[in-house]
């Protein structure tokens, strides 16, 4: 399985990371996880492209993960490309329909199906199979972990990749990530700062700490500028806690994953 962070960045802006977008691709499937603005840029510098994609699979519904959907849809339907589903938490199909509704030429133009998943059930998209956690965030959010198709989603000796979406750091979803290859998680905030909805390196430390799962390498996404320069001191943090593979994701890093 390749992993390609297309973007590691959040709601502000540095001029050097995309939203948040992660491109999946095992074989000849390819799926894209959130679609914040740049991930369709990101896409476009990736051999897979836009036009590529067999699902895109959304944790939650904050502009910095959806702003590059609808762009997707056009870009897709200019390109000539086949269907695509979208999925997410409850909601998700009312978004996809309220967005086209306002450029509503689109709406009979696009290949688009979509579908509302929970935390309940196992589900398949673009060639994954998945399950998902609810986490601790403002609003509603699924974390995933994700297999190829075929494969049990759970700890097997399938390569998995776990992607924490927005949230609090806490034990209990640590624990639903044991056995991933990869780990894609929140630290949007250097120590310091007082925020609540994202975890600071201390408190993903403290939670890797109290967690028994078995991780293999985590990577720490959604970075806010106020983390540019704390880089070192962040890894730092967490290393007093935590002994395992703490390192921070940087857009374009792709990882293939045995």
């Amino acid at each position: 399985m390749r992993v390609t962070f297309l973007g590691t960045g959040s709601a502000m802006p540095t001029g050097e990371r995309f939203q948040t977008g992660i491109l999946l691709e095992q074989g000849g499937d390819k799926l894209l996880v959130d679609c914040g603005s740049g991930a369709l840029q990101g896409l476009a510098r990736t051999p897979a492209g836009y036009e590529g994609i067999d699902g895109v699979l959304l944790t939650h519904h904050h502009l910095d993960h959806v702003a590059d959907l609808l762009p997707l849809l056009k870009a897709r339907w200019l390109a000539g490309s086949g269907e695509v589903t979208v999925a997410g938490p409850s909601g998700t199909t009312d978004l996809v329909d309220d967005m086209l509704s306002v450029h509503d030429y689109l709406a009979e133009k696009v290949a688009v199906t979509t579908r509302d998943i929970d935390a309940t059930t196992e589900f398949e998209i673009g060639g994954f199979a998945g399950r998902a956690a609810e986490t601790r965030h403002s609003m509603p959010c699924l974390a995933y972990r994700l297999t190829p198709a075929g494969s049990v989603p759970g700890p097997t000796d399938q390569p998995t990749v776990g992607y924490s979406g927005d949230t609090e750091a806490f034990p209990e979803l640590l624990d639903f990530f044991d056995g991933t290859a990869v780990l894609a998680h929140d630290c949007s905030f250097p120590d310091g700062i007082d925020v609540s909805n994202h975890p600071t390196p201390a408190e993903l430390g403290d939670a890797l700490a109290e967690s028994d799962a078995e991780l293999g390498r985590v990577y720490l996404i959604h970075l806010y500028p106020h983390t540019d320069g704390e880089h070192d001191a962040m890894l730092s943090s967490i290393a007093d806690r935590y002994d395992g593979d703490v390192r921070i994701a940087d857009d374009g890093l792709t990882l293939d994953i045995g």
